[in-house]
């Protein structure tokens, strides 16, 4: 029984596993999709007070504070405590951490957290069952 539900187990662990190809690119191809990328989650933050934020700029440069405006090539981090406005090109960003969370992100970890519950029920019901 064990090993079948191992079996089990592991053959939905390897199905949810995506697997990509692996392309050869070069850094600039890798930087202008970085930046792409940084762009998309700015956007998906959004703008305004409420938008709390932290960037990390590729000099170790570190600005906190809520995006007051988002351009096409660059965005605002306005200081909550200064009032000091930034503009950072996607470019110069190496890192982004926001504490905004959209709906649909809020229900993947609701999700997660149900499934990886139930799963471990499941287990330890069988587990006890022997």
């Amino acid at each position: 029984m064990k090993k079948s539900l191992t079996m089990i187990v592991a053959c939905l662990v390897l199905t949810t596993v995506s697997v990509r190809p692996v392309a050869a690119s070069s850094n600039a191809e890798k930087e202008v999709r970085f930046a792409g990328k940084v762009k998309s989650g700015i956007e998906k933050v959004g703008s305004g007070r409420d938008t709390r934020i932290e960037v990390k700029l590729r000099d170790k440069t570190r600005l906190k504070g809520h995006v007051s405006e988002i351009g096409e090539t660059d965005f605002v981090v306005t200081d909550a405590k200064t009032g000091a406005s930034n503009r950072v090109a996607y470019a110069n960003v190496a890192q982004v951490k926001g504490n905004n969370l959209s709906t649909g992100a809020k229900i993947a970890i609701g999700v997660g957290i149900g499934a990886g519950i139930t799963i471990l029920v499941v287990l330890l019901i069988i587990a006890n069952s022997d």
